[in-house]
C-alpha cells in the first residue's frame, strides 16, 4: 500500500490540494499527515475542514506544535509564529479545534513510527537537522522507518546498527531511494506549506512499503496568490516572502 507522506501544511489549501492530486497521480492508496496542519497560512478553517473526513475515513493524522498552540500557551514560539498562531485561533472553529486535540502525538505500527518532531520525546518538539539528533531520534525507537517532518527541509538519516555513526543524505525530487532492511531509516519530509530549502513549490513524499521505496516529490502551486492573502489577512510580512522564496 503506497503510503503519501505530507507533513507541515501551515494553512496552505492551495498548496495541500496541489500535493494531494499529485499524490493521487502517482498512485497513493492511504494518505499520512505529519502534523502543523495550521499557523503561519491563510487558511487554517479550510486546511482543517479538508483533512478532517480525509482522517476518519483511514488516513494517519499526527499532532504538530502550531496545532497544540492553538488550544495551550507555547512561550517558545517565536513572535512572528506567535503572532500567526493567535490571529489563527481566531479564525478556527470549536469544532477544529476539538480535532487538533483529538490528534494522537505519535503512531507507530511496528514497522514504522510517524511523528511530527523528534522521536526521542515528541512533545518537546526538538528539530531533527543533524546526525546527532538523528541518530538520538532513532535510538529512541525500534521501527525500523521513522517518518517526521518539523523541519521543512527533506533530509534522509540511515545507520547499520544500534549506536552506529549516522549517515546523512539530501534527496532529489523524483528519485527513488531503496531504503534497505539491515539499516534503520529516519526520514524528514519536507513542508508542504511553507518550505524552507529554497524551493517554493510544495514538498511531499510517497513510501512504498512493499519494495521499501521511497521518492521526494514537489507540487507547483500559485505561490503568489498565497502570499498575497497572508497579507490581506494582516498576517506578519515576513510569512509572504518565506513562501515566495522557499525560506
Amino acid at each position: 500500500m503506497r503510503l503519501a507522506l505530507l507533513s507541515d501544511i501551515h494553512a496552505n489549501l492551495p498548496a495541500l490540494e496541489a500535493c494531494l492530486a499529485a499524490a493521487q497521480a502517482l498512485g497513493a492508496e492511504r494518505l499520512v499527515f505529519l502534523g502543523d496542519f495550521v499557523g503561519y497560512g491563510p487558511d487554517p478553517e479550510a486546511v482543517v475542514r479538508r483533512v478532517q473526513p480525509l482522517i476518519a475515513a483511514g488516513a494517519i493524522g499526527i499532532l504538530g506544535n502550531h496545532d497544540a498552540a492553538t488550544f495551550q500557551s507555547d512561550g517558545s514560539m517565536n513572535s512572528m509564529a506567535a503572532a500567526a498562531i493567535a490571529w489563527t485561533r481566531q479564525q478556527l472553529s470549536p469544532d477544529s479545534i476539538d480535532f487538533l486535540k483529538s490528534l494522537p502525538m505519535e503512531v507507530n505500527d511496528g514497522a514504522h513510527m510517524f511523528v511530527h518532531a523528534d522521536a526521542s520525546n515528541p512533545s518537546a518538539w526538538n528539530y531533527v537537522t543533524d546526525p546527532e539528533m538523528a541518530g538520538r531520534s532513532l535510538a529512541a525507537v525500534k521501527a525500523n522507518v521513522t517518518f517526521c517532518g518539523h523541519v521543512h527541509k527533506p533530509a534522509l538519516y540511515c545507520v547499520t546498527q544500534a549506536g552506529g555513526k549516522v549517515t546523512a543524505h539530501i534527496p532529489s525530487s523524483d528519485i527513488s531511494i531503496p531504503l534497505a532492511a539491515h539499516r534503520q531509516w529516519l526520514a524528514v519530509l519536507g513542508a508542504v506549506g511553507q518550505p524552507r530549502d529554497g524551493n517554493p513549490a510544495a514538498s511531499f513524499a510517497i513510501f512504498n512499503p512493499a519494495v521499501r521505496s521511497l521518492t521526494y516529490h514537489r507540487a507547483p502551486y500559485d505561490v503568489e496568490d498565497v502570499a498575497r492573502r497572508v497579507l490581506d489577512a494582516g498576517l506578519p510580512e515576513s510569512l509572504a516572502a518565506r513562501l515566495l522564496k522557499g525560506r
